[in-house]
């Protein structure tokens, strides 16, 4: 059995106040069948992870560098990141992929730092509207798959999220069809090439504006194991919501 994964990215959003949503969502013990995780900025990563001790959150990371340490202003690595509490790092971000022209190879590259410092990577892939308009969905998201997980795979150090770039921060949402087109493929992909033991044990989510009204529909899809949420996870009272969605599904 796969464990649900519900998994906010607050992206560039909260100061210290905002980790007063954090306490909230931390006083209320976890779904048993649920693991949450929460990836704040990196100027929050030490203070979330302190508050998040004992309960039953988890403090994740939004991006790392592919080396371990050196010469490169701005950025943070997985080591960095793991000393700062994180269990969990997400990359491959489309916002990355787009305003940072990271590529599958930069992509497969950080996984494999994050892999060697501990973290769980959480690599994420998804189709533009033209692509989804002109039916190449599942083109993009194969040769993504491949370029952009290492080889040394497993169910534990590995989360794929599915999430359709126009479908980010919109409002719109693909059909449940479309939805489980995707995630049924990404699973059939992942047991051809790493066998059905980490094919069938890797959790994949959906994100793309996920909210408290919708999370029931989506999560009744075979093969989505959780979310990746972006805004609706920056209150205790939304994501709340959502991961209740997701334990109840």
């Amino acid at each position: 059995m796969r464990r649900k994964l519900a998994a906010g990215n607050w992206k560039m959003n909260g100061l210290g106040d905002a980790l007063a949503e954090l306490r909230a969502l931390a006083a209320t013990p976890a779904p048993q069948n649920t693991d949450i995780l929460v990836c704040p900025p990196a100027t929050l990563l030490s203070r979330a992870s302190d508050i998040v001790k004992g309960t039953g959150v988890a403090i994740g990371g939004q991006d790392c560098h592919a080396r371990a340490c050196g010469a490169h202003t701005g950025d943070i690595s997985a080591d960095m990141l793991a000393d700062a509490g994180a269990r969990a790092v997400i990359i491959g971000h489309s916002e990355r992929r787009d305003e940072h022209h990271e590529h599958d190879e930069h992509v497969r590259a950080k996984a494999r730092a994050a892999w060697s410092s501990g973290l769980t990577a959480v690599i994420c892939m998804g189709e533009s509207l033209a692509e989804r308009e002109a039916d190449n969905t599942l083109d993009i998201i194969g040769g993504q798959l491949a370029g952009s997980i290492p080889d040394n795979a497993t169910g534990e150090n590995l989360v794929v999220a599915y999430e359709p770039i126009w479908a980010i921060g919109t409002g719109r949402v693909p059909t449940i069809a479309q939805i489980g087109e995707v995630h049924d493929f990404i699973r059939a992909r992942l047991e051809r090439r790493f066998g059905p033991g980490v094919g069938l044990s890797t959790r994949i989510l959906y994100g793309g504006s996920v909210k408290p009204d919708n999370a029931t529909e989506i999560f009744s899809v075979p093969n989505v194991d959780g979310a990746l949420v972006g805004g609706a996870s920056l209150t205790a009272r939304d994501f709340r919501a959502i991961i209740d969605a997701l334990s109840a599904a």
